[in-house]
């Protein structure tokens, strides 16, 4: 069983994502106005609207596509408007999930959301049933290959702000407060410390082991909850690994 990667988590269900690309523009798309919405355009003053810029950068989605989810988000240009929504259950294996929404119909989301539950033998729980389960950090996973220094890299971010800095694997993972994710950013950055993820998200307070047949079953279910448009990221404290996400 591998070892306990929140980078190896979100690497494998990246990949997946990915993979559907004019999907992923359109959720990044939504990410990016919801920020400009709530903290205004200026990515310097709005922490929220950078990262949401730099993520969608990372995978290539054009400038002008930016640009206009920017200008939709400040009401420059009309647009329709959308709603943030955490859906929390228990899916395959006994596993928590935390599926992040953005949806411009919740009626319509909420019916559907609860249909790819149920078809995994599962169901979408109460507010707050599994959320004690997560905490909000700033994540950033380092190729611990390029950087033999660990105590340097550690020195960087803990002067920064940084909580953490572990390794695992071939990945240096460090972890803030999301008030602290600029300031983390930044003095990385400065000290030429490319990361291979950056970002405020959900990560499991502890992870669960699970057998190869649970584990097919519970990325099956991600896999569906990521099809739908309206479902931004999906969080759980399982322990995904290649294997079993080969078939």
């Amino acid at each position: 069983m591998a070892g306990h990667s929140h980078y190896k988590n979100m690497v494998r269900h990246k990949n997946v994502v990915d993979a559907k690309r004019g999907k992923l523009f359109s959720k990044l798309s939504r990410y990016i106005i919801i920020a400009a919405r709530a903290g205004g355009g200026d990515p310097t003053m709005n922490l929220r609207l950078r990262y949401a810029i730099d993520k969608a950068r990372s995978v290539s989605m054009p400038k002008e596509n930016i640009e206009r989810a920017v200008k939709r988000g400040t009401g420059d240009t009309e647009g329709v408007s959308f709603d943030e929504i955490n859906y929390e259950g228990i899916g395959p294996g006994n596993i928590a999930f935390l599926v992040e929404v953005l949806t411009d119909n919740r009626n319509r989301t909420n019916g559907e959301i609860k249909k790819i539950f149920e078809r995994a033998n599962s169901e979408v729980g109460k507010p707050g049933s599994v959320m004690y389960l997560f905490d909000r950090k700033g994540f950033f996973a380092v190729d611990a290959a390029k950087y033999k220094d660990e105590d340097a890299v550690m020195a960087v971010a803990l002067e920064a702000g940084a909580e953490d800095m572990k390794r695992e694997g071939d990945v240096f993972e460090i972890t803030c407060a999301p008030s602290s994710f600029t300031a983390v950013f930044d003095a990385l950055k400065a000290a030429n410390i490319e990361t291979t993820e950056a970002e405020v998200k959900y990560l499991s307070k502890t992870q669960k082991e699970i057998d190869i047949e649970t584990g097919k079953k519970v990325i099956k279910f991600i896999d569906a909850l990521d099809d739908h448009d309206d479902v931004q990221n999906v969080h759980t404290d399982a322990i995904l690994t290649e294997e079993m996400a080969a078939e």
